[in-house]
């Protein structure tokens, strides 16, 4: 299987996650933990809480999906390894896919959406680092967005009901938007936040939908270039280069033409 004929598969896949996920109202199905009691405990709105039980109700369909295109989803060893899922199919190709989530507002702008690590494994494509596989094995790397609003919910809520008060528990998230892109294409130029080494999404939700993001005209090889060369202020001093060669697109460009002339002036 080549890498758009699975993209394409995967996209009809998670068409149909927004309406497994949600209620005729929009509302999330989840309203919270329930104990052998029949006690419901209610969740809080946090990311990661959120993120991570998405996760667990749409991973038994990704696996259901697989099977039924000849392939087998693989869930990473340890915890923190890339990728989140990995797809091999029957001629041993691989394909990388990323949950990434992130809750939006009323000016459809996302609060934050971050692409994985531009070190370790980004940068070292051909060993395993924090992978089960090297990253040049993977025929492509995508990702699954994830998109929610925060629902406005009462604050002196009890915490506690019982199964017959499902239906006045108040959902803590809805709205969904799903959609399939590679990770070139809906990366930005900035990181992902603070000195951090992760690389930044871009924040219009309408640009992660349809894979408008920094790189997306100027091609997967510029952005391989861009994230596997960039330093911040911090790895910048240990590596000896003083500052950061560029802090987005338009250094990045003027950095390239300055290599080129000195390239230029060593071959005269």
């Amino acid at each position: 299987m080549d890498k758009d004929t699975f993209q394409q598969l995967l996209s009809k896949e998670v068409e149909s996650y927004k309406a497994l996920l949600e209620t005729n109202d929009n509302d999330w199905i989840v309203k919270g933990f329930v104990d052998v009691d029949k006690n419901v405990y209610t969740i809080t709105n946090d990311t990661k809480v959120v993120s991570k039980i998405i996760e667990i109700i749409l991973i038994p369909h990704l696996d259901a999906f697989a099977k039924r295109n000849g392939m087998m989803l693989e869930l990473p060893s340890a915890q923190n390894y890339y990728p989140d899922l990995t797809f091999k199919d029957a001629e041993g190709n691989l394909f990388a896919v990323d949950f990434k989530s992130s809750y939006y507002g009323d000016d459809r702008k996302v609060n934050g959406l971050t692409l994985g690590s531009y070190w370790g494994y980004f940068r070292n494509r051909d060993v395993k680092k924090n992978t089960d596989y090297p990253y040049n094995d993977y025929k492509c790397h995508l990702v699954i967005g994830m998109l929610y609003k925060q629902s406005v919910t009462d604050k002196n809520e009890k915490g506690i009901y019982t199964i017959d008060e499902l239906n006045v528990i108040k959902s803590v998230i809805e709205q969904f938007i799903f959609f399939v892109q590679p990770k070139w294409k809906i990366a930005s130029d900035k990181v992902g936040s603070g000195n951090t080494r992760n690389i930044g999404g871009m924040e219009n939700i309408d640009d992660l939908v349809a894979g408008k993001g920094t790189f997306s005209e100027l091609g997967e090889e510029v952005f391989d270039d861009y994230w596997m060369n960039f330093f911040n202020t911090t790895d910048a001093k240990k590596a000896g280069i003083g500052k950061p060669r560029y802090k987005n697109i338009e250094t990045y460009k003027k950095y390239l033409d300055k290599q080129q002339k000195i390239r230029s002036k060593l071959q005269e």
